[in-house]
């Protein structure tokens, strides 16, 4: 029975390939895939090959013809959603016209520097945190701010000012309304920008139409203050671009941000990007593509804003759904996993009955079906006379030739899907390069695996090194390691490691000089250390494991690591259970041999902190021995209340630790946010739940949705507290902001 059934299985592939043949016809001398090559070289439908080259439309048509040739040969019928198109792009990017623009070479200002804020160190603290960002000289918005002086932070729909030092005197300027979901913000000296997103309905004219037609959409809008008086902010500029606001970056003067928006395509018409200050476009900014197809189109939006002088500059790139970005002071890495059409895996069903599976027949039957393949026969007569020949084939062969046949064809197939899928999980790098509000696009490259986060990248000088995990899918199994590659200036691959740690996926990573600090999880934590000091050899140099995992790793010099994650143990069922939060320090002088010089663990099951998924949550100073966490800490074992309801009893703060290397981890104590009132059975993070943490000299400051608190550093007592605006209606429509 299992022999006839493969056969069937083998009969019925064949089937859908012999539809196929009469209309597919594999071009076998390009491939598909350039950078890892391999078998799909044999099988690309010469109506979906692509260049991959970077091209600019230079006019909205012809992203309507682009996109219907891409549906027509990709085997997707339909992009984006219903809409229409409002008018011509330009290819003279328009220029809002502002006085005061920056002179050519003029000096860049550090994002988080301390002496930003003019007169900071006369009338603010001497030393102060700033945001916790990934490379130096990039900072990242968040939804509070400060510089040393004053506190800005979005609180729901406001944007609120406090004067927050001195801690003993401190009150709020200013609260402005804000227009939409606020998301972030940049400060830079006085001058302020957030982002908000909100729904807005877009008229568009369609081509040679009477009147216009409402396109309904996400708007993100980034709006520029004059804070010089921090009691009543001037708005100076509201820019806005249709789409979702992805992230931003703040270099010097220059705010580069990215707003994303799914090709809005219907009856010919393309609705392409603009900018509007206010009501007005005043921007068509040139829109560039890569030809190839994907299954869905989205623009991608890049703008670089003069936070001084107001100039913006823009480009947009029509490209898949991006799911990661790197920033570093010269280049913007959006990154994307590969989306190849319809009809590539429709091929390939064609491919492998003729490269895998007729290559197990015997000599005669091969023959006869290879020329069978090459005749000028309709696809239903192919199918009629490849049939027979397997039929007649399969009743010839005795049971012992049937069992052998139907294994080696399982082997046979499992190779090639497993190569195919291998090559399949790739993820595709675009590079563009920022200089002073320039944005210029330089090249793109490929990896196989699929990127966890932001930390899965970094830059080196001409370099470009990530880290990946490939999760290989076939119909008879999986397959899941880990890889390094280092990308030449060009994002050429040259060098790698692969299939690290198998069976086991990336939990976090840290770039950090030469080194790559990478862990791996499954059921134990590996900690690897990874030399990357010759790119085209990178090795490992040692490997420490350990119960749990980290998910987020800080320096805390050049030869120890802050890990904050998650404590593991083994159930009574063989598997792996999931305790408490794990603060962990690990030292890596010796790289052949790591090892952790202490830990910490907080909580029961079920305790979390907003750091694992947010290193702008995380706060350290080496100098001042402090280490502060956002922590929901779960205090009990699971109950059910009176009514039959599951509960947890948790509390909700920040954790604030002193930590050395010689003492490890010592908890100098706790903040809290909750009121007497509050129940402390709120297992989701509360409105009073600790957000951000940051210092001002010796005054810890802790932020929640709800209030802003100020404690001594020494020994935590309290010295203020200021309640933000905070409407419990407004909760669920804004969330913590």
């Amino acid at each position: 029975m299992r022999t006839k059934s493969i056969i069937l299985m083998v009969i019925l592939l064949i089937a859908g390939a012999a539809v196929l043949s009469g209309c597919i016809q594999p071009d076998t001398g390009k491939d598909i895939n350039k950078t890892t090559g391999g078998i799909a070289s044999d099988i690309i439908v010469s109506k979906f090959e692509s260049t991959q080259d970077i091209k600019k439309f230079t006019s909205a048509k012809e992203i309507s013809d682009f996109i219907k040739a891409s549906a027509a040969s990709s085997g997707y019928n339909q992009y984006g959603w219903a809409g229409n198109y409002g008018g011509f792009m330009r290819s003279d990017v328009m220029m809002e016209k502002t006085a005061g623009a920056p002179a050519a070479g003029a000096p860049m200002v550090a994002a988080t520097s301390a002496a930003m804020i003019t007169g900071a160190s006369e009338t603010g603290a001497v030393d102060y945190s700033t945001t916790n960002i990934q490379v130096e000289g990039v900072d990242e918005a968040d939804f509070v701010k400060n510089d040393g002086k004053y506190i800005y932070v979005i609180a729901q729909n406001k944007l609120v000012i406090v004067n927050a030092f001195p801690a003993a005197s401190a009150d709020i300027l200013s609260e402005t309304t804000l227009k939409g979901r606020p998301a972030d913000l940049f400060i830079n000296e006085n001058r302020l920008i957030v982002f908000t997103q909100d729904d807005a309905q877009v008229m568009v004219i369609p081509e040679y139409d009477y009147r216009p037609m409402p396109r309904y959409t996400q708007r993100t809008n980034a709006i520029i203050y004059d804070i010089s008086d921090r009691k009543k902010p001037v708005q100076v500029s509201n820019f806005s671009i249709n789409g979702n606001y992805f992230q931003s970056r703040m270099i010097g003067d220059y705010v580069y941000f990215i707003v994303k928006d799914t090709v809005y395509y219907y009856n010919d018409f393309v609705d392409v990007p603009a900018i509007r200050k206010g009501e007005v476009k005043i921007m068509s900014p040139d829109v560039y593509y890569f030809d190839n197809p994907e299954q869905n189109f989205v623009f991608h939006t890049i703008a670089s804003v003069n936070i001084k002088t107001d100039r913006i500059n823009a480009k947009s790139f029509m490209m898949g759904y991006s799911d990661n970005l790197y920033v570093s002071e010269n280049n913007i890495y959006v990154t994307y996993r590969k989306n190849l059409p319809v009809l590539y895996y429709q091929a390939q069903q064609q491919e492998r009955f003729y490269k895998v599976i007729v290559p197990q027949l015997p000599a005669d039957a091969r023959d006869k079906i290879n020329a069978i393949k090459n005749s000028d026969l309709d696809s239903s007569e192919k199918w009629d006379k490849i049939s027979s020949i397997l039929e007649d084939t399969y009743n010839s062969m005795s049971e012992t030739q049937k069992q052998d046949y139907s294994n080696k064809v399982e082997k046979a197939v499992e190779e090639y899907e497993t190569k195919l899928a291998q090559e399949r999980d790739i993820t595709v790098i675009q590079k563009i390069n920022i200089n002073m509000g320039d944005i210029e696009y330089k090249t793109k490259g490929e990896v196989p695996g699929s990127l966890l986060n932001q930390f899965s990248m970094d830059e080196s000088g001409d370099q470009f090194r990530v880290a990946t995990t490939s999760q290989i899918w076939t119909g008879r199994g999986s397959k899941q390691y880990n890889n390094v590659y280092v990308m030449d200036n060009n994002l050429g691959i040259s060098g790698k490691l692969e299939e690290i740690a198998p069976d086991e996926s990336i939990f976090s990573t840290r770039f950090i000089g030469n080194r790559l600090y990478m862990v791996t999880f499954k059921r134990i934590d590996p900690l690897f250390v990874i030399d990357l000091s010759d790119p085209k050899n990178p090795k490992i140099l040692g490997e420490l494991k350990i119960p749990g995992f980290s998910d987020y790793l800080h320096p805390y010099d050049e030869n120890h690591i802050i890990g904050v994650g998650k404590e593991t143990a083994d159930n009574q069922w063989g598997g792996t259970s999931i305790k408490g939060v794990k603060l962990s320090l690990f030292d890596v002088s010796d790289v052949n041999n790591p090892k952790q010089l202490d830990q910490y663990e907080i909580g029961a099951s079920g305790t979390d902190s907003e750091a694992l998924r947010d290193h702008k949550a995380f706060l350290f100073d080496r100098k001042k021995n402090l280490l502060v966490i956002p922590i929901r800490e779960v205090t009990e074992k699971p109950r059910y209340d009176s009514r039959g309801y599951y509960m947890q009893r948790v509390w909700q703060g920040a954790y604030v630790f002193d930590l050395t290397l010689q003492d490890g981890f010592k908890l100098r104590g706790k903040v809290s946010h909750l009121d007497d009132f509050e129940e402390d059975t709120y297992y989701w993070n509360s409105p009073s739940a600790v957000r951000r943490s940051m210092f001002m000299d010796d005054v810890l400051y802790t932020v929640s949705a709800k209030k802003i608190k100020m404690n001594d550093l020494g020994n935590l007592t309290a010295i203020n507290s200021i309640d933000l605006p905070f409407e419990i209606n407004m909760y669920y429509q804004y969330g913590w902001k």
